[in-house]
């Protein structure tokens, strides 16, 4: 008598396969919500800079687009720096605890 294992092996392997896929999928899942985290995280800190630093200097007179310049120095500031501040840590934890309770129940 002849046993066939191909079938178990094919469906081995389908599992496997989707087991990757959804692996896969979830680590993209997290990759999104993190940088998306990490972009709030960057809101946050332009505003805290907005507010810290007013680069206003009376001896000088103000050039013509400084206002221009000093925001972008500081959205760029905010986005190398969020990430590692913890707000964005602390908001994926909750979302990803939300989301686990949200599909247990």
């Amino acid at each position: 008598m002849k046993l066939d294992s191909s079938v178990a092996i094919m469906s081995y392997q389908a599992a496997k396969a989707k087991e990757i896929t959804q692996d896969s999928i979830q680590n993209n899942n997290d990759a999104k919500l993190k940088e998306q985290t990490d972009a709030f995280e960057a809101i946050l800190l332009k505003y805290m800079l907005d507010t810290s630093l007013k680069l206003d200097d009376p001896l000088y007179p103000k050039q013509p687009g400084a206002d221009i310049y000093q925001s972008m120095y500081k959205e760029q500031l905010a986005q190398q720096l969020s990430g590692g501040f913890g707000y964005s840590r602390a908001l994926f934890d909750w979302l990803k605890e939300q989301q686990s309770s949200y599909k247990k129940s």
